[in-house]
């Protein structure tokens, strides 16, 4: 199916799962929605953190996309989302229409999603898409550059790639810079803070076989965990791996 015919499977309440696999070449993105008085800060963080946090849109006063696909509804077109208050995370819900109000800004996150069509076109598997399941999402120790009350670690997503492949998916993803492009990390997950890599964070294993290496990238998860790190009074995110699947293609971020 086409994206809005997905997302008005999501707005109708029949699709819950992680969308990993779904609208292939489609984009899909992150999710961070803040009140009015944050919008600032967090867009100069995100700009600072461009890498971790590349945000394709900024929605105000409204509740609906312009530009990744116009007039769809943001409260209601994404699987599942997480709702924070001061850091906690309080209930996931299938909708935010009881939150919203117009002090909200949303903004929309890329996702290391739109760089796997690429991936697997060059021959380079994918076990997490083969499977229709959640990527691996780990916490990290790398410190993300601080703005105002801004500041935290960067989330990463890990995929296991061939050995004799590794150089290539260093190459493929680093064209597509507005979307976490090129890896941060490879191998030896322990020297970025991951003491057992058998227990994402966030997500669902995905086993690593003897032939492969696993390979680390950015990941619009980080806000979720800033947000838990600050104890920021009120925010909404996207369920991770539950994403907001747009009209754009995943060529329109490819970059020579």
């Amino acid at each position: 199916m086409n994206p809005k015919e997905f997302r008005s499977l999501v707005a109708k309440g029949d699709f819950s799962k992680p969308t990993a696999g779904y609208c292939n070449n489609f984009v899909q993105t992150n999710m961070v929605v803040l009140p009015k008085e944050y919008a600032n800060s967090f867009e100069e963080f995100a700009k600072q953190n461009a890498k971790a946090i590349p945000i394709l849109e900024i929605i105000k006063d409204s509740h609906h996309s312009k530009k990744l696909a116009k007039g769809a509804n943001l409260l209601n077109e994404l699987p599942s989302y997480n709702i924070f208050e001061y850091g906690k995370l309080v209930k996931t819900v299938t909708n935010i229409e009881d939150y919203y109000n117009e002090d909200l800004v949303f903004f929309l996150i890329g996702c290391s999603f739109t760089f796997e069509a690429a991936l697997i076109s060059n021959d380079i598997p994918l076990r997490h898409v083969d499977l229709k399941t959640n990527v691996s999402m780990y916490n990290t120790n790398i410190e993300l550059n601080p703005v105002d009350s801004f500041c935290g670690k960067m989330v990463v997503s890990m995929r296991p790639i061939k050995k004799d492949k590794v150089v290539d998916s260093c190459i493929i993803t680093n064209h597509y810079p507005k979307v976490h492009g090129s890896p941060i990390h490879i191998g030896y997950p322990e020297m970025i803070g991951i003491d057992n890599i058998f227990h994402p964070d966030y997500g669902t294993f995905i086993d690593i076989k003897e032939d492969e290496i696993p390979v680390f990238w950015p990941c619009g998860v980080t806000p979720e965990n800033v947000i838990k790190n600050i104890k920021l009074p009120f925010a909404i995110t996207h369920t991770p791996g539950h994403m907001f699947v747009t009209d754009k293609k995943d060529s329109d971020y490819y970059e020579n």
